[in-house]
């Protein structure tokens, strides 16, 4: 695996890649890598000749009092893994490389739909941190494909809307929620869970599971399922951000003749904010 810290350099090498024909796979990622990502990157293999994987840590898609100074950085674990994987490219730039202006003044990229609900509504300012370094990494990366997980719902339907609107000539793919033998979606921040909260976590994947059930069964009264849904996990002993059962292309509200379906859930525990869907396809 080739390590690059500079656009140039990264640019140069993918410059001589494309010219022999190959096909270019991406995978941005903030590192801590788990299995999850690693999936990921075989995901790529199979579809490209070639795969890039990025590691930063985005200031930008941070908020005020989150948790950026204290996201796991574990960069030699993470390479190994990655070469391990067959990684052709990592690009892992300084913040100065990405961002040579500063923040303050940085252009940004606005997705004007889908980005103040669910997510949105409590990280102000994310998806647009978002959606502005994910068009800077296609642009210096170029790639043909980029893989995302299905576990960031909300972030995988921004970026194809953006991705269609700015005309990116880039295929997004989705991946599969990569999950803890009992159901736990892997994260990054499961590292910030307790012991003691860990059996109990699993409640919003089950709560998520149980209401996409509900709807394949013939439930429509989703106000009732969401309702029913919050009771669980606070009974949990967690808080709710939000569930929500909402039309898996736009995530409007669902409504009663929608087909495509997706239950969306966060909550936080002590120290981690929790995030999981569930898609469903109605008879």
């Amino acid at each position: 695996m080739k390590t690059f810290h500079t656009v140039a350099g990264l640019r140069q090498a993918l410059q001589q890649e494309r010219r022999a024909g190959k096909r270019i796979g991406f995978v941005p990622t903030m590192g801590n890598l788990h299995a999850g990502h690693i999936a990921l990157i075989e995901q790529a293999q199979q579809s490209c000749d070639i795969v890039v994987c990025s590691i930063f840590v985005n200031a930008l898609q941070f908020g005020l009092n989150e948790d950026w100074d204290k996201y796991p950085r574990t960069f030699q674990a993470d390479c190994t893994k990655l070469s391990a994987a067959g990684c052709d490219y990592l690009f892992n730039p300084e913040d100065l490389e990405m961002y040579p202006n500063g923040l303050d003044t940085q252009s940004r990229v606005i997705c004007p739909t889908m980005t103040d609900v669910l997510c949105g509504a409590s990280r102000p300012g994310h998806f647009e941190g978002v959606t502005t370094v994910v068009t800077k990494l296609f642009n210096i990366v170029q790639p043909d494909q980029a893989i995302f997980g299905v576990k960031d719902y909300q972030q995988l339907a921004v970026i194809r809307r953006m991705s269609e609107d700015l005309c990116m000539a880039v295929e997004i793919v989705g991946a599969p929620i990569h999950r803890e033998p009992d159901g736990l979606a892997m994260s990054s921040r499961n590292s910030y869970i307790t012991a003691a909260e860990r059996g109990q976590v699993t409640v919003l994947h089950r709560t998520l599971s149980a209401i996409a059930d509900a709807l394949l069964a013939g439930e429509k009264d989703f106000q009732a399922l969401q309702r029913q849904g919050l009771e669980a996990i606070t009974a949990a002993g967690f808080r709710p951000d939000y569930l929500s059962i909402s039309h898996s292309k736009t995530l409007e509200p669902a409504a009663h003749d929608d087909r495509e379906l997706t239950v969306l859930g966060a909550m936080f525990t002590s120290a981690a904010r929790l995030i999981d869907n569930v898609s469903v396809v109605l008879p």
